[in-house]
């Protein structure tokens, strides 16, 4: 696997520098890190007392890595999962928290793993995965990458709000899409007529 350092520098490429989207319920967000993280934390970069929007835009690319590797790689045990599921499941987890180990929970009951869907990578989750990864080893990564596509698609039909995430202003794969299709194989990924279809409803 690649060097985890890296990983988290190109999930920081996809996220992007400062924005501050009223239909985000993440608020104002630097490098993929939210205002409501650093309130967690209590990073008031400038020191002024509080954790605002300031803090976000005083927070550094180098910063952004840390707390990456630290608060959303190494806390929630995803480096106990096997390497094929690792870079998918990070970079989800910086963007959906612990959204991402219950999309991956799921997936291991669908595979027959008898485990709860809580979002925590506890021993359980641990073994299911290796099981998972043993039974399907060219597949599961991909398998994962789908569930979460999935994910993405499943948010947009019951918010229309989100629906500029999946979709772009020129109608083809938005954001949320394309970001979980770097995790996929590309004979898995939708075509634009299948994406279409999908998104017909709305």
């Amino acid at each position: 696997m690649r060097d985890i350092a890296e990983l988290a520098s190109e999930i920081i490429a996809r996220e992007g520098g400062y924005v501050d989207d009223p239909d985000d319920p993440g608020g104002a967000t630097n490098f993929g890190v939210t205002i409501h993280t650093m309130r967690r934390l209590g990073m008031d970069l400038t020191r002024d007392g509080v954790v605002d929007a300031l803090d976000v835009r005083a927070l550094t690319r180098g910063q952004a890595v840390t707390l990456f590797l630290g608060h959303y790689y190494e806390r929630p045990g995803i480096a106990r999962l096997p390497e094929r599921l690792q870079p998918s499941v990070f970079d989800m987890y910086v963007n959906a928290g612990t959204n991402a180990v219950k999309i991956l929970q799921r997936l291991l009951r669908e595979m027959g793993q008898g485990i709860e869907v809580d979002g925590l990578i506890g021993p359980r989750t641990v073994a299911a995965a290796e099981a998972a990864a043993k039974a399907a080893p060219d597949h599961i990564a991909d398998a994962y990458g789908i569930a979460r596509r999935n994910y993405y698609l499943s948010l947009a039909d019951a918010r229309p709000s989100s629906r500029k995430f999946a979709r772009s202003r020129a109608g083809g794969k938005g954001g949320w899409i394309k970001r979980a299709e770097e995790f996929i194989s590309p004979r898995f990924h939708l075509s634009e007529a299948e994406f279409k279809a999908r998104i017909s409803a709305w």
